[in-house]
C-alpha cells in the first residue's frame, strides 16, 4: 500500500498561542506560520508499512502507542524518505545521543518531523479557548468512556479544523524539551489518552517522558512545514 495514501495532512491556518509553565509560573506568546498536521495519530499499519514491522490488519486503524520519542523522530525521517522529501531530522551516529541529545532539527526541510509544542495546542484548539474543543464525551476517548482500551483513530468527532484524536485515545509527543533546567533531556506529551481522567484531556495540559521511554499510551502524530519553520514568541512573568 502506498504511504502516501495513508497519512492525510491537514492545513492549519497561522495564529498565536500562549503557553505557560506551572512549575515556574512563567508564559510566553508563540506566533505561528501556517503548516501541516496529520489529521490522524499514526496508525500500526502506517507505522508498519514504514519501519518494517509485522502487519494485523485486525488492529491497522488503532493508533501505534508503547513508542519512544526517539523511535518517532526515525520515523518521521523514514517516512520522509519513501516520500522523496527532504528529512528533517539530523541523526547523530548509532549509540550517540541516546538521552534526546545530538539530533538536529533542519527548519528548512520538507519532510515529515514531530509538531512543536506551540503547533500543537494552536492545532488542537483550531480558534476555541476553553480547556476542550467540544464535549468531551463526543470528542475523545478517555477513562470516562473508553473501557480502559484504546480506539480506532477516528471514531470520535473531530475539531473545526479536521483534526481527530487532539485529545484522549493516546498522548502525542512533541518536539519540545519539557523543562530542561529540572528534567534534562525529557520531552513534552500532549492530549491525554485511553486511560486517563478528564482533567489530563485538556488543550492546555503538559506531560513529559524521557525520549527513550516507551510508554503504552503514548503515540505520535506528524507535521509538515511550508518552508522555513518561523515560531516568534515573547515570554511574560
Amino acid at each position: 500500500m502506498d504511504s502516501k495514501a495513508c497519512v492525510r495532512m491537514i492545513t492549519v491556518p497561522p495564529g498565536r498561542v500562549t503557553l505557560s509553565d506551572r512549575r515556574t509560573h512563567r508564559s510566553w506568546s508563540v506566533e505561528l506560520a501556517p503548516y501541516k498536521l496529520a489529521a490522524f495519530p499514526v496508525t500500526r499499519a502506517l507505522y508498519g508499512q514504514v519501519t518494517g514491522g509485522q502487519a494485523d490488519h485486525r488492529t491497522d486503524r488503532l493508533p501505534v502507542e508503547g513508542v519512544s520519542w526517539w523511535d518517532a523522530v526515525r520515523f518521521c525521517n523514514a517516512l520522509s524518505g519513501r516520500e522523496g522529501l527532504a528529512p528533517a531530522y539530523h541523526l547523530p551516529a548509532d549509540g550517540e545521543g541516546v538521552e534526546g541529545e545530538g539530533v538536529e532539527w533542519d527548519a528548512s526541510a520538507d519532510g515529515y518531523r514531530l509538531p512543536t509544542e506551540a503547533e500543537w495546542e494552536h492545532a488542537c484548539r483550531a480558534g476555541t479557548s476553553g480547556p476542550h474543543y467540544g464535549p468531551l464525551d463526543e470528542i475523545a476517548w478517555y477513562r470516562g468512556n473508553s473501557h480502559e482500551r484504546v480506539h480506532d483513530v477516528g471514531g470520535k468527532q473531530p475539531n473545526a479544523w479536521g483534526l481527530h484524536d487532539m485529545l484522549g485515545n493516546v498522548w502525542d509527543w512533541c518536539w519540545d524539551l519539557y523543562d530542561p533546567e529540572v528534567y534534562g533531556a525529557y520531552r513534552v506529551l500532549r492530549g491525554g489518552g485511553w486511560f486517563d481522567e478528564h482533567w489530563s484531556c485538556r488543550a492546555s495540559a503538559r506531560r513529559r517522558s524521557h525520549p527513550t521511554f516507551r510508554v503504552d499510551d503514548v503515540g505520535f502524530r506528524v507535521a509538515r512545514s511550508f518552508g522555513p519553520v518561523r515560531q516568534r514568541g515573547t515570554s511574560a512573568i
